[in-house]
């Protein structure tokens, strides 16, 4: 099925290609992958150990450190790592043609963004659930340590901020995605008591519980946005600021089995069951891809969508489909403190990585299944096509795809929108592509409520990646602060969980507040860098895992990490390279502040610009982001150089080295290792359910 997938893929030149085939070369090529390299990787090269006590056993202290079920720690996993990047990503890169992506989104994840997740939660889990900056000091030394830690934080910072402007965007001004998305907090809080208090061990019951009870909250979310309540849950850009905030917060500090575990479990249930039903649908109605394979905006990089080649700006573009360093925190952050047994670390860290690469696989076709026309009038900036139908139908036709005013006011019209023109950032587009292939199966009359259902399901997968990666950037503070101060090291320490977590929350919400309330400052000011400095984030977790790898004596299995670091510091690098220095201010940040900063000395107005004041801000704006381009890549740099200073000299004098890894303590947890339990679990689970007293 995956080479028959691949092939037609690969060979078809000119004649319709159904989308079916991209998803039979996605699922045959991961089936493959977790059978073989991610079971090689886990027994022969990491070789986990079952007898092994995880941190979640040894320092359950029922706040951050909590033994979870499998299943619930795989929802909360996945659920968490897959935010705005797999959905969004791919939509974006779709400028490229369908092959590039489909390719780095495939191959990317089996060898590297797979593997970079598991290995990183094993490693941390060996020790104590340290975050990533914290083992990189640890493990390569104060030096590049402290590189990591300062490069790790800061760009977490940015993430979250990206991550909650996607939210504000997608709810503001829409009861019914808010009135179902503020529904799963109580239903998640129902569920954490029921498994903790009311029913312990109960997973499946508390499943069909929760799932109910969410699906009611979805269609209840459409009556209220057609009753009285509407006015009630439609929240103003700025106050829906405060709220997440809020919640960032308390979900931050709560014990995490209380409200995050359950529901990040409780969205995957959403998040996975919409996906399944897409790939269903795209072999049921067998939708034609209507993009290009390879587009001539690939070779040119004059994309109206993004500027740049297509190496290396394609890979950067897609991120968290493939690779993405924010994985390595939750990786290093949640996960570790919560997993039952290091066996686990296969499903959970390689499997879930699996699970988010077939959410942006579904996401490309979506943007690909869609007219072309459309899709590049709904990418493209107004400041490019204008912001008549007239104009957008003369200026996508003369890039060679043709879509008439019609058809561009009746695609709106379909889906009950004023207008799709200019509507970038991917998330409309990904809705288009839903509504367009659920209606075949459906009937065109529910196209509306598909493509809403679709901006609704956009903002519920990204706000659990906001709330576990609040906690994630809590643990890197604290660990941070632990080298100044010892009782953070504690990361259940009260105090210090309030504290930092307040600053966590503080400094992505006022990059959010800023944003919101001036579209070109606060974290609209970061934006262009959210790509780069994510696969920048990957290059340090691969660069400690190659470290750990050679210090714990698998030094011949040390390829495994080391390729995929050597080509994401060069794809990374590169880009970084050219955003600083470019020539073309579609693609430097420099030459873009020159080319504003002569328009200000000349007294002209540069489109996007509309005042003389936004003149002034995109300056700034390229100026700040020119700079920290340049900073976060010398601090990966050096976290890299100081990694290969370490590896070389264990290999040289090996008696030199230490590593910070928690001593071995007995298990007596007894547990499986995958969803469904062997023959040989089963009867382990029966033997230590007999040995218990009063059994």
């Amino acid at each position: 099925m995956s080479a028959a997938g691949w092939s037609v893929l690969a060979l078809s030149r000119g004649e319709e290609v159904s989308a079916a085939w991209m998803v039979a070369a996605a699922l045959g090529s991961y089936a493959i992958a977790y059978r073989f390299y991610s079971k090689f990787i886990a027994y022969k090269v990491l070789k986990v150990d079952k007898t092994r006590a995880t941190p979640a056993e040894r320092l359950n202290n029922g706040i951050d450190f909590h033994p979870t079920d499998r299943r619930v720690l795989l929802g909360h996993h996945f659920a968490a790592i897959a935010g705005a990047g797999p959905l969004v990503g791919p939509v974006l890169a779709a400028q490229m043609g369908y092959l590039p992506g489909t390719i780095w989104i495939i191959v990317g994840v089996i060898f590297a963004g797979a593997v970079q997740d598991m290995v990183v939660l094993f490693f941390s889990t060996r020790r104590d659930g340290r975050s990533l900056g914290q083992m990189a000091r640890e493990e390569i030394g104060p030096f590049g340590g402290a590189a990591a830690l300062l490069a790790a934080f800061a760009i977490m910072i940015i993430l979250l901020g990206v991550l909650a402007l996607v939210i504000v965007n997608a709810l503001a001004e829409s009861p019914w995605g808010t009135f179902s998305i503020a529904m799963t907090v109580p239903i998640a809080l129902l569920m954490g008591f029921y498994l903790r208090v009311l029913r312990p061990g109960r997973v499946t019951e508390v499943s069909l519980i929760g799932v109910a009870l969410l699906l009611f909250a979805l269609v209840a979310g459409r009556w209220v946005a057609e009753s009285s309540w509407a006015d009630t849950f439609t929240l103003a850009p700025s106050t829906l600021v405060i709220w997440l905030v809020a919640y960032g917060f308390i979900a931050s500090i709560l014990p995490v089995w209380m409200l995050l575990a359950p529901r990040d479990y409780l969205s995957t249930f959403m998040k996975i069951g919409t996906i399944g039903l897409l790939a269903i649908g795209v072999v049921v109605t067998l939708p034609t891809l209507k993009m290009d394979p390879v587009t001539d905006f690939a070779g040119r990089g004059d994309g109206p969508v993004f500027a740049g080649s297509l190496f290396p700006f394609v890979f950067i573009t897609i991120a968290c489909g493939a690779l993405s360093g924010f994985h390595s925190l939750i990786s290093s952050g949640t996960t570790p403190k919560m997993i039952q047994k290091e066996t686990q670390v296969r499903m959970i860290g390689y499997g879930s990585m699996l699970m988010e690469s077939s959410v942006a696989v579904m996401a490309l076709i979506a943007a690909s299944v869609i007219d072309p026309g459309l899709y590049f009038a709904m990418n493209a900036p107004a400041g490019v096509i204008g912001d008549t139908v007239q104009n957008a139908s003369q200026v996508v036709g003369s890039w060679g795809y043709q879509i008439t005013p019609k058809e561009l006011a009746d695609a709106a019209k379909n889906v009950e929108e004023a207008s799709l023109l200019s509507r970038t950032g991917g998330a409309p587009t990904l809705a288009i592509g839903v509504s367009e292939i659920f209606s075949k199966v459906t009937g065109d009359s529910l196209r509306a409520f598909w493509y809403h259902f679709a901006i609704m399901f956009e903002a519920l997968f990204i706000l659990t990646a906001l709330d576990a990666g609040t906690r994630v950037g809590r643990f890197m503070l604290q660990d941070t602060l632990g080298n100044l101060y010892k009782p953070f090291k504690n990361v259940s320490w009260k105090p210090g969980l309030v504290i930092t977590s307040g600053i966590v929350c503080g400094l992505w919400g006022y990059f959010l507040w800023v944003g919101v309330h001036e579209p070109l400052g606060g974290i609209n000011q970061l934006f262009p860098i959210f790509g780069i400095s994510n696969q920048l984030l990957a290059a340090v977790a691969l660069a400690v895992c190659t470290t750990l790898l050679v210090k714990s004596g698998r030094l011949k299995w040390a390829w495994i990490t080391g390729i995929p670091l050597l080509w994401d510091a060069t794809v990374t690098l590169t880009a970084s390279w050219q955003k600083v220095f470019s020539s073309d201010p579609r693609v430097g940040f420099f030459k873009q502040r020159s080319v504003y900063q002569d328009g200000i000395d000349r007294g002209e107005v540069i489109a996007p610009a509309k005042s003389m004041d936004d003149m002034h801000t995109i300056v700034t704006n390229s100026t700040v982001d020119g700079v920290l381009s340049a900073v976060l890549a010398v601090l990966i740099v050096v976290v890299i150089v100081d990694a290969a200073r370490v590896c070389v000299r264990h290999v040289r004098r090996p008696a030199l080295s230490t590593l910070s890894e928690a001593p071995y303590v007995e298990s007596k947890i007894v547990a499986p290792a995958g969803l469904i339990p062997t023959k040989e679990e089963k009867e382990e689970e029966r033997d230590a359910i007999g040995a218990a007293p009063g059994s």
